[in-house]
């Protein structure tokens, strides 16, 4: 059984009081998201004859049709295409923009630059890896203000008659700054919209799923993608990721997933379907787990002395818990910390590395029943001053209080507290 000092079972006591309101809170959000998902299922008559796996073709696939329609009705959204297919969300938000996106056409991202993983995805005009500028795809972005807001003087500049899509990122990435609200989107969307509206509006919407009440498709945007290792897969599913909003939006996307003419019309799920609605309708109450344990974070480690964003009191619109280090030694006590709580791989010590697709040196604990799971309890760096680790995670709330214990038990016994 771990020992920890009792300073620091202190402080976590002392956080889980504190907390205790907004944990309430949580709660009911996790208690109407179910009622959702669950009246979704109802509507749409899931029966166990659409968990059967499907080979080949998999033309006629009703447990795979009938998957995008309860996807499209918990986003608020018109259609959906929800796939095993996707390889991560980075692919999935990939799949997304090309299927909508021409050469010649115009994508502004309006919340500053996006997380490190699409940088490449965006690429440089005739750099010669089919990235969008590669296919003669323009890209500008316009960065966040100060406060972290919307630059709307920049953003009336960049837009121009060619601009096709507006990318919003939801999620904070590797930035010090609040994630947007479903309601700071829904304003976006009508400013944007105003602006030209026949615009198309597209939301990253990776970490964000389930943690309000209201999904960006139910405010106005036009399309979003997710993955299904994150937020909606509930832990169960394996892989894949999700494409919801406008049904000729999503239809575009299906034929740059698969190929023009075939669509989402085929596509064997191989065993996958039953992990997928499962996973769905887990969703909500896990991510409430992992919610209250970001919460917990926050309160803990702001008691601790150190910052943390959001507060634990603030509103919360994505899992990410960002606390920020004095240098890089910290950092990697608390990262390794948080993976020697795991249950899966809690003997390995995780060691900064050149991850593909990352500008910098990035560590992470992923102790993880499914890689790259961060509906689980993972943590990850880029080894880069500010020092800020950004924690997210946990599929029980126990869980994340005994990483964020074995976190700061490392950090003192190294005499980094």
């Amino acid at each position: 059984m771990a020992v920890f000092s009792e300073e620091i079972v202190g402080w976590l006591e002392e956080a889980e009081r504190k907390a205790d309101s907004k944990f309430r809170e949580i709660d009911s959000i996790v208690d109407r998201n179910q009622w959702k998902v669950i009246e979704a299922f109802q509507k749409h008559q899931v029966s166990d004859f659409h968990f059967a796996g499907s080979t080949g073709y998999a033309y006629n696939d009703r447990g795979r049709e009938v998957l995008d329609l309860v996807y499209a009705d918990v986003f608020g959204a018109e259609a959906a295409l929800v796939r095993p297919h996707f390889a991560s969300g980075t692919h999935t938000i990939a799949t997304a923009l090309f299927g909508v996106l021409r050469p010649g056409d115009r994508l502004l991202y309006i919340t500053g630059r996006p997380y490190d993983t699409l940088h490449k995805v965006i690429g440089k005009p005739s750099d010669g890896t089919g990235s969008l500028q590669d296919f003669g795809i323009h890209y500008d972005e316009v960065m966040l203000l100060e406060d972290g807001t919307v630059d709307w003087d920049a953003v009336k500049v960049k837009m121009k008659s060619e601009t096709k899509v507006i990318g919003i990122q939801r999620s904070r990435g590797y930035e010090w700054r609040d994630s947007f609200s479903v309601e700071q989107i829904g304003e976006m969307v009508r400013r944007v919209k105003e602006i030209n509206p026949n615009v198309i509006v597209f939301v990253d919407n990776c970490y964000g799923e389930f943690t309000e009440l209201q999904e960006p498709t139910e405010v106005g945007a036009d399309l979003v993608a997710g993955s299904l290792i994150k937020n909606p897969g509930g832990g169960i599913a394996e892989t894949g990721g999700y494409i919801a909003g406008r049904e000729h939006l999503v239809q575009l996307s299906a034929y740059r997933l698969t190929a023009p003419g075939i669509g989402g019309e085929v596509g064997a799920m191989l065993g996958t379907t039953r992990g997928i609605y499962q996973g769905l309708f887990l969703a909500p109450t896990l991510v409430g787990q992992a919610v209250k344990g970001s919460v917990l974070a926050a309160a803990v480690f702001e008691r601790a002395g150190f910052q943390s964003r959001p507060k634990w009191n603030d509103h919360r619109s994505d899992l990410i818990q960002a606390i920020s280090f004095s240098g890089s030694q910290q950092l990697i006590a608390f990262v390794q910390g948080i993976q020697r709580a795991a249950a899966v791989d809690g003997h390995v010590v995780p060691e900064p590395w050149d991850m593909p697709g990352y500008e910098h040196p990035v560590i992470m604990a992923a102790g993880t029943f499914i890689q790259g799971g961060s509906l689980e309890l993972s943590a990850d760096a880029p080894i880069r001053d500010p020092y800020i680790a950004y924690m997210q995670g946990g599929l029980t709330y126990s869980h994340v209080k005994f990483g964020l214990l074995t976190a700061l038990q490392t950090m003192k016994d190294r005499e980094l507290l």
